[in-house]
């Protein structure tokens, strides 16, 4: 079966970075757009940034500039780099492939002084 499994989270000042990971198994990774979700406290889960099998991304527009989502499909693994963390991208973030309904348990990213 598919599985997906997110890591890299923390707790990081305003300003700091992560970078997350998730790494899927169960798929033709190398066929899949992979996609960056997050759910906020009290809030609906958000597309946050896709990145497709040729390695175009797209993003959430407060996002823009400050994250990168890149894949390496040898691995079948993709990433999220967050740079310029703000307390507003507080949540708990998922990956999900485009090729089906797949979700992992998330990881949890706070951000707070």
């Amino acid at each position: 079966q598919v599985q997906v499994v997110e890591s890299g989270g923390g707790l990081v000042e305003p300003g700091g970075s992560l970078n997350l990971s998730c790494v899927v198994s169960g798929l033709t990774f190398s066929n899949s757009a992979m996609n960056w979700y997050r759910q906020a406290p009290g809030k609906e889960r958000e597309w946050v940034g896709t990145v497709y099998r040729i390695g175009t991304s797209f993003y959430k527009e407060s996002v823009k500039g400050r994250f990168t989502i890149s894949r390496d499909d040898s691995k079948q693994t993709v990433f999220l780099q967050m740079n310029n963390l703000k307390p507003e991208d507080t949540a708990v973030y998922y990956c999900k492939p485009s090729s089906g309904d797949y979700w992992g348990q998330g990881t949890q990213v706070t951000v707070s002084a």
